[in-house]
């Protein structure tokens, strides 16, 4: 598939869902809500890292906080996020949320007890197999109630970058 048509995050999610709704329900009836979501958050967490590693390895200039932000195109494609972007640089990328269809794509679904599981805590793990220099910092989502998402992803400084890339190829 040519990055042209490539499939937005947000059909992504919603195929991703409905096939994870009844594996949640059944995990809850078996091993109670607190179990069910720890599972549910440890799998969904894994899965972040890898393919955000996927997709650094298709950056052919690598992947750093500029092609980061480039790939957003799949997040807000099909209307499923208004943003407003504060800062595209080398050394950050930041912006705020306002709307975000996919919160409400899982409350509609009947999955919102568990929607930040299934996209926000995505987010720290995509950006670790991306860019294993870059940190994101978030202290609102609108899946849980903020007023907005704050997305700040930032490059390390230069010791800590050498510690993630030694770590990174462990």
């Amino acid at each position: 598939m040519s990055d042209d048509a490539e499939m937005g995050i947000l059909a992504r999610r919603r195929i991703e869902a409905g096939v994870i709704k009844p594996i949640y329900e059944t995990l809850v009836a078996h091993l109670g809500k607190a179990q069910a979501q720890a599972l549910i958050g440890e799998a969904i967490a894994k899965t972040a890292v890898a393919a955000g590693r996927d997709f650094a390895a298709r950056e052919p200039g690598g992947a750093d906080l500029r092609s980061f932000a480039e790939l957003q195109r799949l997040w807000t494609q099909d209307d499923a996020l208004e943003v407003t972007v504060l800062r595209a640089d080398e050394a950050a990328f930041s912006y705020d949320v306002h709307r975000c269809r996919y919160a409400e794509m899982y409350h509609a679904m009947g999955l919102g007890e568990i929607g930040h599981l299934l996209s926000c805590n995505r987010d720290y793990g995509f950006i670790e197999g991306y860019d294993p220099n870059a940190t994101l910092t978030r202290t609102s989502t609108l899946m849980s109630g903020g007023s907005c998402c704050d997305f700040r992803y930032a490059a390390k400084p230069d010791g800590a970058k050498a510690e993630a890339e030694a770590k990174s190829e462990e």
